[in-house]
């Protein structure tokens, strides 16, 4: 697998995104999956918004949100299923305003492959929307899967063996955020200037539909269940 990342100039807030991604990418081979931040998706949808004061970026965390909790740090939220900070309001790189999460990430990367597989003439091809996330007692962000497009999200080894001949019972690979940690490695998280990265002969299954709720597990599952008892109560 190879990660190509690709340095552009300024995402202008409500420019089209196609015609951006194809100023930089003059071929997408087949089996290739091309990543997206999900900061320039948002901006092309003009989800910002003026920063005015703390009180009004509180209120719209709360409107963002599904669950919304003060910390001393941060506010958590849960939105869309995932854990999160703030909702994904993000404030960096944005020239005063306040830049929200796509409103509907899935139906964008699936846009957006629909597109390139037309223009670029592919049968296999995926997209990748990406966004950082900070994992629990960890210092820095990695890089998450928002949505995808194209390609099967989550490996399931759960009914095969391992190498001694044991019934696997629980191992799922998560192959898009695996994918997304790796290529926002290479993007860059500062001045970096690179949006967008491609992957080649990535490791995927790839298919026209995606189940963009096959990563998602409820919280009453989850591994971490004693440290949600508190939100689940709410």
């Amino acid at each position: 697998m190879q990660i190509i990342p690709i340095k552009t100039r300024i995402f202008r807030e409500n420019e089209e995104l196609t015609p951006f991604i194809l100023k930089y990418v003059k071929r997408i081979p087949e089996n290739s999956i091309l990543v997206i931040t999900s900061k320039i998706v948002a901006l092309s949808e003009g989800r910002t918004v003026e920063y005015k004061s703390e009180a009004q970026k509180i209120k719209l965390i709360k409107q963002e949100s599904d669950f919304a909790m003060k910390t001393k740090i941060t506010w958590l939220t849960i939105k869309d299923g995932m854990v999160m900070s703030s909702a994904g309001i993000d404030a960096s790189n944005a020239k005063g305003k306040l830049i929200l999460l796509p409103k509907n990430s899935f139906k964008s990367a699936d846009f957006i492959r629909r597109e390139i597989k037309k223009i670029f003439k592919l049968k296999k091809v995926g997209v990748l929307i990406t966004d950082s996330r900070i994992f629990p007692l960890r210092a820095g962000i990695v890089g998450v899967a928002l949505s995808y497009a194209g390609f099967r999200g989550i490996r399931d080894y759960r009914g095969s063996k391992d190498i001694f001949g044991r019934i696997l019972k629980m191992s799922r690979t998560d192959v898009a955020d695996s994918l997304a940690t790796s290529a926002v490695l290479e993007m860059g998280e500062g001045k970096e200037q690179q949006p967008l990265a491609l992957i080649t002969d990535a490791p995927v299954q790839f298919m026209e539909k995606v189940n963009k709720r096959e990563l998602i597990i409820d919280p009453k599952e989850d591994l971490y269940l004693p440290l949600f008892g508190s939100i689940l109560k709410k």
